[in-house]
């Protein structure tokens, strides 16, 4: 079993809301059933006192958390391909192809890019979820960190938390946006559909500002940074605006297809396999030099072709 330790502030912002409620936007590595299960324990101190999860919170208390983890005896390593864009002691930076699941799981127990981590570097076995500090969809390509010893993890997950990660996408969206701007809109659980999320009252706090790149004929090249870290939040706030991702069937809808186009443009918008979405962008301050770095991963070929056959029917 592993074990670490957490110390934060609730921030002025979380005043009024239950404990469970905060620790669950504090601590989003974790499941709240997990986090109840701590509080229960008496794993988690606010102001060096118990809490029950129901209590409600005024603001500045600090916040203990003492974690308690078994060690992942299922995820194996594997010796896959694993696209490195930089490495050190403390933190590997990962470019994830399209089509690659982070995580095992049910449907999924290997060939994932944690049984690739596992191969490259053991040590990360020893870790809350392998080390990955924010996860990509299966079908979302790009860059992301994962932290490689306890101290690495706790430091990016409250640079995180915090919102001091820089974060930006590309993504191709459906319809021809006129200008950018920016999405506050809380985001959870669709009320029916319980393995998709909305933009609903009761969700967490989600903030996307978008910024048009190129305009298209009948699609938008956007550029996107987030504030926060939603489940597929940019999926989301983009179909909330009535811009969905190009390919995202879960929140897009069934395909769109433009008036009055190629026969060969139909298939080419009918044969992509995925949301045109990709991490592009990744900053931080380094855990252990207090230094900030900044890594760029250019469009993988898939967006890279998509985008050459849209200019082309824009002409």
């Amino acid at each position: 079993m592993t074990t670490e330790q957490f110390n934060l502030e609730i921030p002025i912002n979380m005043v009024g809301y239950r404990l469970d409620k905060a620790l669950a936007e504090l601590f989003p590595s974790y499941s709240r059933a997990r986090l109840q299960q701590w509080n229960r324990d008496g794993l988690v101190l606010v102001d060096n006192s118990k809490l029950r999860g129901k209590d409600k919170l005024k603001g500045g208390e600090q916040v203990q958390l003492t974690t308690q983890l078994e060690t992942e005896v299922t995820w194996q390593p594997q010796p896959l391909s694993l696209d490195l864009v930089y490495e050190d002691k403390d933190i590997l930076v990962v470019n994830k192809p399209a089509g690659l699941v982070v995580h095992p799981g049910a449907g999924n127990q290997d060939k994932t890019l944690v049984n690739a981590l596992l191969h490259h570097a053991p040590e990360l076995n020893q870790l809350p979820r392998a080390g990955i500090i924010h996860r990509l969809d299966k079908d979302t390509s790009g860059i992301l960190v994962v932290a490689r010893s306890l101290t690495a993890h706790t430091n990016l997950v409250i640079q995180l938390q915090n919102r001091e990660f820089v974060r930006k996408y590309q993504a191709i969206v459906i319809g021809v946006m006129v200008a950018g701007g920016t999405v506050d809109a809380p985001i959870g659980r669709h009320h029916a559909h319980r393995t998709r999320m909305a933009v609903t009252e009761s969700g967490k706090i989600a903030i996307t500002h978008y910024r048009v790149i190129q305009r298209f004929r009948h699609h938008t090249l956007v550029r996107v940074q987030l504030d926060t870290g939603r489940t597929h939040q940019i999926r989301v706030h983009m179909a909330y605006k009535n811009y969905p991702l190009l390919g995202d069937t879960v929140y897009g809808g069934r395909l769109r297809l433009p008036a009055k186009i190629s026969d060969e443009f139909k298939a080419i918008l009918r044969q992509f396999p995925r949301q045109a979405l990709h991490a592009e962008q990744l900053g931080f301050i380094h855990p252990r030099s207090g230094e900030f770095m900044q890594w760029t991963v250019p469009l993988p070929e898939d967006m890279q072709n998509l985008l050459r056959t849209l200019e082309q029917e824009s002409l």
